[in-house]
């Protein structure tokens, strides 16, 4: 049996978009609590990955760009988790729709790594066990799935 395919290309510059129902919900709970932090506090330490350091041998340098791009970088951080809220139950996508999709994801899993501590040596463990973020861990490795899925229809169409 072929591993499932979330999405796929449609041959018409479309991409069809597979999810179940618990994906669908479990990414609009995810994208309305990233829309809060950034509506709420825009400099939350958990949005640490999303605005990395620029300039961090200079403090002066690092303010004046923080000033000129972050409002702009939060709107189109927003924009994108906007277009997944309004197509989270959409079956299909064209290309700059899809293209939102892979910034919000994401923009997700940075955030939810963040919060979860992850690093590049962390490995998938579907042990649960006595863990309290395993629910949190289980959709940080969905999101990443989800990422690779959606990164190869947009390549595909290359």
């Amino acid at each position: 049996m072929a591993p499932r395919q979330p999405i796929k290309p449609s041959g018409d510059g479309t991409f069809r978009l597979e999810l179940a129902a618990q994906e669908r919900a479990l990414i609009a709970a995810i994208v309305a609590d990233l829309e809060g932090l950034l509506a709420d506090d825009p400099g939350d330490e958990l949005l640490i990955r999303l605005f990395p350091t620029a300039r961090p041998d200079d403090p002066e340098a690092e303010a004046e760009y923080r000033e000129m791009v972050r409002d702009e970088l939060v709107s189109k951080r927003k924009a994108r988790l906007a277009t997944v809220a309004e197509l989270v139950k959409a079956t299909a996508l064209d290309r700059e729709q899809l293209a939102a999709w892979m910034g919000a994801v994401n923009d997700i899993r940075l955030v939810l790594g963040t919060r979860l501590d992850v690093s590049e040596d962390d490995e998938f463990d579907d042990t649960g066990g006595d863990d309290p973020e395993s629910a949190a861990r289980s959709a940080y490795w969905y999101l990443g799935w989800l990422l690779e899925h959606l990164v190869e229809a947009s390549a595909s169409e290359l």
